[in-house]
């Protein structure tokens, strides 16, 4: 019944609107009658319908346009261009200045050629853009023959020119509007104009006004097919739309004018004009122009004039041709980075942040210079690779990308691909190995990545990656050896340049993995602030970068240190490396210890944990500082910290590590006399340094190891000294003996936490004791115990909690157990009797 009833109403609506419709109709044909003084035939007012409709259609689209404009304006793209229909004489090539042509607001460039093997006549006429008022002239647009119009939505495309109401379709035109700017340019009738001017029939307009924020460079080139198919006998207008968006974050920063050779352009246009498949196949994106548009305002690098030749270098430069436009080409080959990082800004930030510039005091005070943090891991992602990652993926052809992308990561890299894959709703999938743990294949899902697990390690998913992207089509990836990715993370050296006076900055330290971060700062930063050091900071124990730099070759590693996982590679990218030997100043090489005092470093400055490998440049700006000291506090060292994407679990570690890597924690073997008073001795000379940890256990014989952690008080560069001089403090004593373990790894891996085993000690005790972690409640608690009875085993480890737990083993009879026990209760620190224990029975006790 309640179906029956909503039936029921839902007709009698559309019976009313229909009769509604219909009484609306009938009026505006009574008013259309009664204006024009007459009847209306039948086919009349077919006419006079499809003519409403069309109308309808036209407003529709227009709003559509209108939704298109707005979201290009608010990307930073909205450019504004009209023709006036003023005349002037033309300039041909013969005719040009011989001075160079200034033109801070850009030229637009027609080039008429005739098709065929053999053009018997081609012409290059320049038309000056200046820049106009915010609305066009009055009556000029709409007059004459170049006041035809089509639009061209930057960064959405190319938008196709369709009819409308008051114009057929064969010479139809788009007029896109909004509350300020208007955006013309002559389309449907360039071909016809450019063969009047060819033919000397007519003259070009003096100029095109070109209206747009003042704070952006822009040019405009005819370099397009128009009309599509032309004939051997057809002249043919292309046009090619450049725009420079200098860092859309920083509007107060605007490119200098720049100088260009009018030759130069005449020979691109006529370059252009010749080849334009090359120009027609390229993605939706600005582009940035071609290498003979800025010859004088970017000139050729020496790095990249005259590269050392990497290994294999005609295939390395086969395939960058296949990556790389023509016009982001060197003529020697190889890519123009400036102009891929600059155009790279255009384009990052839609997924990317410009990340903060930080002061770090506490650093910056102990080693006497200016230490700033280019914050990378406040990214999305939490890493710099989403630059590189999203550079690459937005420059891919449309025509392939949409099959999706792929790529074998597990880290930050895989990340990366997975959030721009979905910013740019591109399907992504990540091969990670079976053995991955979930924390990281899960958030790469949550990110909208599709992870596939293959395989028991990194080759095996490799391959599988490999065979995807044969099979299905799909695009990988690469996680730093790719020109683009290159320039990705080379937007981070001009980000800088907005930031601090790089007059003042000595050098920029670099996390180094396969290079694509070192390579794409050092070779911005090079080709504009030379005398700034670029430094490379690796893993001791993973350092391809540094072997490969001193053997002048890439090396494969046999082994590699994965502490620092994100930097953990066996060899480095060969583009990389190309850039690396001409841009990177010097490699420092950082033990582990030294990363996690790099991490406590960062955490005490910022309160932010960073992953080893994005720990790496502070560790290694530590060790420049220390071996390059200076009497200038103002001299400025950045660090570029490059991830936070850490798992908890190793947060213990780096507690455990980061004090020996900082220098303030030694750890000692100490053999001292197994005799009663020796361990007050013993505590007598390290006294009043703090004790971190305190192990021993009774294994018979004259002779007592003690494994002994202490803190140093002095200043870092008095430390040694202080160690020295604690070392003979203890050896005065004649009967102990010292070694200095801090530097050996099996004894801070292992030793440390096996001091101990089973002892055949007659009438042991074993107790726990609990008492507040304050200064000297150790030493006290040693000289209060030693004295009166013999200690056979003693653990103690300072884990920076409030309180302190200390497992100790008394030697006693059974009949001075109630006197053993009435002094501890003396002390006043809460004990338990643990000689019953079955763990200890196990393992401490034969």
């Amino acid at each position: 019944m309640v179906v029956g009833i909503l039936v029921a109403l839902c007709a009698g609506v559309a019976i009313c609107h229909s009769c509604h419709k219909k009484q609306r109709i009938n009026a505006f044909k009574r008013d259309y009658e009664a204006h024009n003084g007459g009847a209306l035939t039948k086919e009349e007012w077919k006419q006079l319908c499809r003519d409403h409709k069309q109308a309808v259609k036209a407003e529709k689209h227009a709003r559509k346009a209108e939704k298109h404009m707005r979201r290009a304006e608010r990307r930073g793209c909205c450019w504004q261009t009209s023709l006036p229909s003023s005349q002037a004489a033309a300039m041909s090539p013969a005719a040009a200045p011989e001075e160079d042509v200034k033109h801070a607001d850009g030229d637009l460039m027609l080039a008429t050629t005739y098709g065929g093997a053999a053009p018997p006549s081609q012409r290059q006429i320049q038309i000056p853009v200046q820049q106009g008022p915010d609305e066009p002239p009055a009556g000029e647009p709409g007059m004459g023959l170049w006041s035809d119009t089509a639009a061209i939505v930057p960064g959405c495309g190319h938008t196709k020119v369709e009819p409308t109401k008051d114009q057929p379709a064969a010479d139809a035109r788009r007029h896109y509007s909004n509350n300020k700017f208007t955006k013309t340019l002559a389309a449907s009738s360039a071909a016809a104009a450019a063969a009047a001017v060819a033919a000397g029939e007519s003259e070009p307009p003096s100029q095109l006004v070109l209206r747009r924020p003042s704070d952006w460079l822009s040019q405009l080139f005819l370099t397009n097919d128009w009309p599509p198919s032309p004939s051997p006998s057809t002249p043919t207008c292309h046009y090619y739309y450049y725009h420079n968006h200098h860092n859309h974050h920083n509007h107060h920063h605007r490119p200098p004018s720049v100088d260009v050779d009018m030759p130069s352009l005449n020979g691109f246009v006529a370059a252009a004009a010749d080849d334009p498949e090359q120009l027609n196949g390229r993605p939706k994106t600005p582009t940035m122009p071609p290498p003979s548009l800025s010859s004088s305002a970017m000139a050729l690098t020496e790095y990249s004039v005259c590269p050392s030749p990497p290994s294999e270098a005609a295939q390395a430069q086969a395939r960058i041709k296949q990556i790389v436009p023509d016009e982001f080409l060197q003529p020697d080959g190889y890519p123009d980075y400036l102009r891929m990082i600059l155009s790279a800004t255009s384009r990052i930030y839609e997924a990317c942040k410009a990340t903060p510039l930080t002061h770090a005091v506490n650093l910056s005070n102990r080693l006497e210079c200016n230490v700033l943090l280019k914050r990378e891991d406040e990214q999305p992602v939490f890493s710099f690779k989403l630059r590189g990652a999203y550079n690459k993926m937005a420059h891919l052809d449309p025509a392939r990308s949409w099959k999706g992308v792929v790529c074998c990561s597990a880290g930050n890299h895989a990340q990366g691909v997975a959030y721009s894959a979905r910013k740019l709703k591109i399907p992504a999938t990540i091969v990670m190995p079976e053995g991955t743990p979930s924390i990281k294949h899960t958030n790469v899902a949550r990110l909208g990545g599709h992870v596939v697990l293959h395989g028991p390690d990194f080759d095996a998913a490799k391959e599988e990656c490999a065979r995807r992207a044969a099979c299905d089509g799909l695009i990988n990836i690469p996680p730093f050896d790719d020109p683009y990715v290159i320039a990705g993370q080379g937007t981070i050296g001009n980000e800088l340049f907005a930031q601090v006076n790089m007059a003042k900055v000595e050098a920029i330290f670099c996390g180094v993995g396969g290079g694509g971060l070192i390579a794409g700062i050092g070779v911005y930063v090079k080709r504009m602030a030379p005398h700034v050091k670029i430094i490379g900071v690796e893993a001791a124990d993973a350092n391809a970068m540094a072997q490969s730099l001193r053997k002048g070759e890439r090396v494969v590693l046999g082994e590699v240190g994965l502490f620092a996982d994100g930097a953990a590679v066996k060899s480095v990218g060969e583009e990389p490396f190309r850039l690396a030997r001409d841009v990177v100043d010097d490699v420092i090489e950082v033990s582990t210890d030294e990363i996690c005092a790099a991490i406590k470093d960062m955490y005490d400055d910022t309160r932010s944990g960073l992953e080893p490998a994005g720990a790496l440049p502070i560790a290694g700006l530590k060790k420049y500082a220390a071996r390059h000291p200076s009497h200038d506090p103002k001299r400025s060292l950045i660090a570029v910290t490059s991830g936070a994407n850490m798992n908890f679990d190793r947060l213990r570690f780096v507690a455990e590590r980061a004090t020996l890597g900082e220098g303030k924690e030694v750890l000692l073997a100490c053999a001292i006399p197994e005799r009663p008073g020796a361990f007050a001795r013993l505590i007598e000379a390290v006294m009043p340094r703090p004790v971190t940890e305190f192990s021993y256990r009774h294994a018979g014989g004259d002779v007592a190891n003690v494994l002994l952690g202490l803190s140093l008080t002095a200043p870092v560069a008095q430390r040694p000294d202080e160690l020295r001089r604690l070392l003979e403090r203890v050896r005065d004593d004649g009967s102990m003996t010292v070694t200095d373990l801090s530097a050996d790894e099996l004894a801070k891996s292992h030793v440390r936490y096996l001091v101990g085993g089973r002892a055949a000690v007659p009438d042991e005790k074993l107790f726990m004791f609990t008492f507040p972690e304050r200064p000297g409640a150790l030493e006290r608690f040693l000289l209060a115990v030693r004295p009166k009875f013999n200690i056979s085993l003693f653990q103690y480890r300072n884990y920076g909690g409030d309180v302190a737990k200390i497992l100790a083993g008394i030697a006693c009879p059974d009949d001075e157990l109630p006197e053993l026990l009435a002094f501890l209760r003396e002390l006043g620190y809460p004990f338990q009797d643990c000689t019953e224990s079955e763990v200890y029975k196990t393992f401490l006790r034969t």
